[in-house]
C-alpha cells in the first residue's frame, strides 16, 4: 500500500467504537488517524470537532458499531456532516457492519424498511461513498444514490479455516435455511467443498438436503445474534452423525447470553466470527469456543484502492 504513504494522502477519522479494528486498519494503510474530539453531554447529545483542516481533502471515516448502535449511528452522521461543513472534497464512510440490515424489507404490514432509512440519512448527512462488508441483503445497495462497495468476508474466512482446521477437507458448508444458500455456496466454492441445507416444514421434523455423516460441518450465515437457530441446526447435524460442527458468521452481534448458550451446547465445537462488530472484552472472556477473524487487511486495501482509483473487485475473491 505504498500509494497511500505518498504526500497526497487521505485523511482518516475513526469513531469511538471498535478502536482495535480501526487501529489495525490505519496501521496497515500506514496513516495515523487524524485528530477529532468527540464529546457527549449529560443527556448523551454528541458534539464533534475536527482538529485538522480537511478543505479539499479526501476523507475516510471508519465507524464500526457496538451494543450502543443508535448512538454510534448518530456519531457517524455528525462526523460526516462536520467534514462536509469543513469543505472536504469527498467523504467515504467505512462501515464494516451495516446497521439495521435485517430490516431491509417489509416483513409485516405497518412496519418500516429501516435499512433504507439509514441509507437516506447517510446521504442527507453528505456521504459520497460507502465501503461495507457482507450486507444482509444485496438490495440494500440500491437504497443509495452514491457508490457502495460491498466487500465479502468469505475469502478471509476460508483462508482462516484452511490454516486452522486441518480436517476441513472432509467438510461440508451448511445453510440453516434456503435464504442463506447463496452465502453458503460462496464459502463452499472458496473451500472447494460441497454444501447442504436444512429444510424445515410446518409441523414436521427438520431434514437435511445433503450428506453430513462423518463430515466436518460449517454452519454459515452473515449475522449471529440469538444463536437458537444455529444451535437447532447443530443438533440436527449431530443427530445425522456429523463429526465436527463449527458456527461461522461474519458479524458477531452475540447479544445478551448468546455466548453462554453456545458454550453450553455440546453439539457446537467452536464458533468463528470477525472483528467487524465491537464485541466487549468481558464477553470475549466468557467463551473458550469463540475465535475472531481479522478483517482489517481487506478493509485497509479497500480504502487504499478507493483512494488511488484502483478496482476493488479484486478483493471479492482474494484473501490478503
Amino acid at each position: 500500500m505504498e500509494s497511500c504513504k505518498s504526500e497526497s494522502k487521505p485523511y482518516i477519522f475513526v469513531g469511538s467504537t471498535n478502536k482495535s479494528l480501526s487501529e489495525l486498519i490505519t496501521q496497515k494503510i500506514g496513516i495515523p488517524p487524524s485528530k477529532v474530539e468527540i464529546k457527549k453531554n449529560a443527556i448523551e447529545e454528541i458534539s464533534i470537532e475536527l482538529k485538522v483542516s480537511v478543505r479539499d481533502k479526501n476523507v475516510y471515516i471508519i465507524q464500526s458499531f457496538s451494543d450502543s448502535i443508535n448512538n454510534d449511528i448518530m456519531e457517524l452522521l455528525i462526523m460526516i456532516k462536520a467534514c462536509k461543513s469543513a469543505s472536504a472534497a469527498n467523504v467515504t464512510a467505512v462501515i464494516p457492519y451495516f446497521p439495521y440490515g435485517k430490516y431491509s424489507k417489509m416483513k409485516k404490514s405497518r412496519t418500516a424498511i429501516t435499512a433504507k432509512l439509514i441509507a437516506n440519512i447517510l446521504i442527507c448527512s453528505g456521504v459520497d461513498h460507502v465501503i461495507t462488508m457482507d450486507l444482509h441483503s444485496s438490495v440494500m445497495q440500491g437504497f443509495f444514490n452514491v457508490p457502495v462497495d460491498n466487500l465479502f468476508s468469505e475469502p478471509t474466512i476460508a483462508q482462516y479455516i484452511k490454516k486452522n482446521i486441518p480436517e476441513y477437507t472432509n467438510g461440508i458448508v451448511v445453510s440453516k435455511n434456503a435464504g442463506g444458500a447463496k452465502r453458503v455456496t460462496s464459502l463452499a466454492d472458496q473451500l472447494n467443498l460441497p454444501f447442504a441445507m436444512i429444510e424445515k416444514k410446518t409441523n414436521t421434523k427438520a431434514t437435511i438436503i445433503g450428506d453430513v455423516r462423518g463430515k466436518t460441518c460449517f454452519i454459515m450465515d452473515d449475522i449471529i445474534d440469538d444463536p437458537e437457530a444455529f444451535i437447532t441446526t447443530a443438533e440436527v447435524l449431530r443427530e445425522n452423525e456429523a463429526q465436527k460442527i463449527y458456527i461461522v458468521a461474519t458479524h458477531g452481534i452475540l447479544s445478551n447470553d448468546a455466548l453462554e448458550k453456545i458454550e453450553k451446547c455440546d453439539c457446537v465445537d467452536a464458533i468463528f466470527t470477525t472483528n467487524s462488530y465491537d464485541i466487549p472484552e468481558e464477553k470475549l472472556k466468557q467463551s473458550k469456543k469463540l475465535s475472531i477473524i481479522d478483517l482489517s487487511a481487506v478493509l485497509a486495501e479497500a480504502i487504499d484502492r478507493s483512494f488511488t482509483g484502483k478496482s476493488v473487485s479484486y478483493l471479492f475473491n482474494h484473501a490478503l
